[in-house]
């Protein structure tokens, strides 16, 4: 592991860190490419990622903070801000990134389906660039295996692991998925048959995927042996099939129409 990448002084990079910089940086390039692509300014492409941004980190924290370690956070209130040393979780930064991206389309009244098909490239890249980082920082770890698949996460001053046990990559898992999902994303965007299916599909691949990895991932259940996360990808998958079935018949009526 490797949580810090690089440490001059005080002056420190964190594996995480960078590798959430490099997700914004890469996602950034590719929304602005498939805007050309149906001629939509890119500056306001630009503009859209920022608020995007902003509101999904702030998502990804709440969400942590408030199911994961609230009592920790009331005690050390200031921790929060600490998003250097991880504690950010997806699902929050889909939902916080989503309120937030919403909010901007309706005040600049812009075409929603539209924008969410072309981040959600950018979304499924960022996912897999992220994932590595949390490989290298030692957390999101997966339960315990005995299988050849089985990784090590030796303790680290600054990592959050402290055993000696062979745990399954999830972080990996989830790497290689969201890598898999981009270039599926990106065939999708060329063959689309109407606004907000790329955006959809993502949605309701990545409820499955995240399911799926969840199995093997050790972290906080609810219901039984049923993970947090594995509750918000059934609560986020239904809505997602009955706009993609909405969205899709109107195409037809439309079509059967003219």
């Amino acid at each position: 592991m490797l949580p810090v990448l690089l440490k001059y002084g005080p002056f420190s990079v964190y594996a995480w860190g960078f590798s959430l910089s490099l997700a914004i940086l890469l996602g950034t390039i590719v929304a602005i490419r498939l805007a050309r692509q149906i001629d939509f300014d890119s500056d306001r492409i630009i503009d859209f990622v920022i608020i995007l941004v902003v509101g999904g980190v702030v998502g990804a924290r709440l969400f942590y903070v408030f199911v994961y370690e609230p009592e920790r956070y009331l005690k050390e209130p200031l921790q929060i801000f600490a998003i250097w040393n991880g504690g950010l979780v997806y699902y929050g930064a889909l939902i916080g990134g989503f309120l937030s991206g919403t909010w901007y389309v309706v005040k600049k009244g812009l075409p929603f389906w539209k924008l969410a098909d072309v981040v959600s490239p950018s979304l499924a890249l960022g996912y897999g660039i992220v994932r590595i980082g949390c490989f290298m920082n030692g957390c999101c770890y997966g339960r315990p295996t005995d299988s050849i698949l089985g990784v090590v996460f030796p303790y680290i001053e600054g990592s959050p692991h402290f055993d000696d046990i062979a745990r399954y990559p999830t972080q990996l898992f989830s790497s290689l998925f969201g890598f898999l999902l981009f270039i599926f994303l990106l065939l999708l965007w060329k063959r689309k048959k109407f606004d907000g299916q790329v955006f959809l599909i993502f949605i309701i691949l990545y409820a499955i995927g995240r399911s799926v990895v969840e199995y093997y991932r050790e972290n906080l259940t609810v219901l039984g042996d049923i993970t947090v996360s594995q509750l918000v990808s059934f609560l986020v998958i239904v809505p997602a099939i009955y706009f993609y079935r909405y969205l899709s018949r109107r195409i037809k009526n439309d079509e059967g129409s003219r």
